[in-house]
C-alpha cells in the first residue's frame, strides 16, 4: 500500500484516528476530514506533521468534493456513533449517513477515484437469526418508530448506496463491520467507558460489594475486540478484500454483560453487586461475529480483554477531566 493517497472522513474519530496511524505506517499519504464535533485533534496529536487535515462536515458537498479530489481511495468513517446519541438526536444521525454518503460517492464519481472503503456497523442485522453472525445475515429496522434504528438504518442504506449507486464507477468497494471496538479514548457514550466511569466515582465508596446497577438481566452477551487487532483486519481489507466484499472485523470471543462489569469492577479491586434493570427499548440479548471470511485473509485478533482493559481503565482514570460535565 506503500505511496497510495487516501481520504479518512472522520480521521479525529476513535477508529479514524487509528486508521490514520494505521495507514502512515504502511506508508500512505493521508487527507482526514472532520469537523471534530465528536472527533478530537489531541488523537492526531503526534501524527498531525504527516497529515493533511481538512476541517470540515461531511454534510457540506462542497468541503467533501474538495477532500476527494486527488486520492486514490476514499476510507468513509464520518458519522455520528454512541447509543445514547441514537435515542437522543436521530435526525441528526440520518441526516450525517445520508447526506455524508451521497457526497462522498458524488465527489469520487466527479474525481475518478474509484476505492471505497465503508465503515457500517453490526447494528445493520439487529437482532440475528443465528450467532455467530456471518455476513449474510439479513438487514433489518424492526421498528421505524424507534429512535435507535437511526443508526442501524443509516448504516444499511450506506451499505446499499456503496454496492449500487456507485457499481458504475467503483472499482472497488469493500464494506466492512466493527463490532464493539474498545481501547483508550474511545469516546463516553459507550458501555465500557460508563463502566470505568461509574466505578471510577465509588472507588472510595466503603461498601463490599459495591451496588452496581445495569440496563438488562446482564445476561445479554457481546463480543470486544481491540482497537489494534481492528485495525489489522481493516489494513488487511484495504489491501486484500475483494470488490463488493463485506466483512466483519471484531473477536469471536462472547462475554456477557455481567461478567463485564465483573471483569472491569477487578481493575479498580473491587467486587460489585449487580442490580438489574429496564433494558433499553430495541437492543439485543446476543451478538458476536462470524470472522471466517476476514481470517481467511491471514486476520487473527490477539488481544484479550483480560489483557487489554487495565490500560483502557488507567487511560481513563488519567484522563477523567475530560468526561463530560468535567471539563472535557
Amino acid at each position: 500500500m506503500a505511496g497510495r493517497r487516501f481520504l479518512v472522513t472522520g480521521g479525529s474519530g476513535f477508529l479514524g484516528s487509528a486508521l490514520v496511524k494505521g495507514l502512515l505506517t504502511a506508508g500512505c499519504a493521508v487527507r482526514v476530514l472532520d469537523d471534530n464535533s465528536r472527533g478530537r485533534p489531541r488523537r492526531l496529536t503526534e501524527v498531525m506533521r504527516d497529515v493533511e487535515f481538512r476541517h470540515g462536515d461531511v454534510r457540506d458537498a462542497a468541503a467533501v468534493d474538495q477532500a476527494v479530489q486527488g486520492v486514490d481511495g476514499v476510507c468513509h468513517l464520518a458519522y455520528v456513533n454512541g447509543t445514547e446519541f441514537f435515542y437522543t438526536m436521530p435526525d441528526v444521525v440520518l441526516e450525517v449517513a445520508v447526506k455524508g454518503m451521497v457526497h462522498v460517492m458524488d465527489a469520487c464519481r466527479r474525481h475518478g477515484v474509484e476505492e471505497l472503503y465503508y465503515a457500517s456497523s453490526s447494528e445493520v442485522y439487529q437482532t440475528p437469526p443465528l450467532v455467530p453472525t456471518d455476513e449474510s445475515a439479513p438487514l433489518s429496522v424492526p421498528d421505524p418508530r424507534n429512535p435507535r434504528y437511526s443508526y442501524g438504518g443509516g448504516k444499511i442504506l450506506g451499505e446499499l448506496m456503496a454496492l449500487h449507486y456507485g457499481r458504475s464507477y467503483l472499482r472497488r468497494t469493500v464494506i466492512f463491520r466493527p463490532h464493539n471496538v474498545y481501547g483508550p479514548d474511545m469516546g463516553w457514550e459507550h458501555v465500557l467507558p460508563q463502566f470505568i466511569t461509574r466505578l471510577w466515582d465509588l472507588r472510595e465508596m466503603n461498601v463490599h460489594p459495591l451496588p452496581f446497577p445495569i440496563q438488562g438481566t446482564g445476561q445479554e452477551t457481546r463480543a470486544f475486540v481491540h482497537v489494534d487487532d481492528f485495525i489489522q483486519g481493516l489494513l488487511l481489507l484495504i489491501e486484500r478484500g475483494e470488490h463488493q466484499g463485506i466483512y466483519h472485523i471484531g473477536h469471536d470471543r462472547e462475554i456477557a454483560i455481567a461478567d463485564l462489569a465483573r471483569l472491569t469492577a477487578q481493575c479498580f479491586g473491587r467486587e460489585i453487586d449487580l442490580i438489574p434493570g429496564p433494558a433499553a427499548p430495541g437492543g439485543t440479548l446476543r451478538r458476536c461475529p462470524d470472522i471466517s471470511r476476514l481470517r481467511a485473509l491471514g486476520y487473527q485478533p490477539r488481544r484479550s480483554l483480560e489483557e487489554a482493559l487495565p490500560e483502557m481503565v488507567r487511560w481513563y482514570a488519567e484522563n477523567i477531566h475530560l468526561a463530560p460535565g468535567r471539563g472535557g
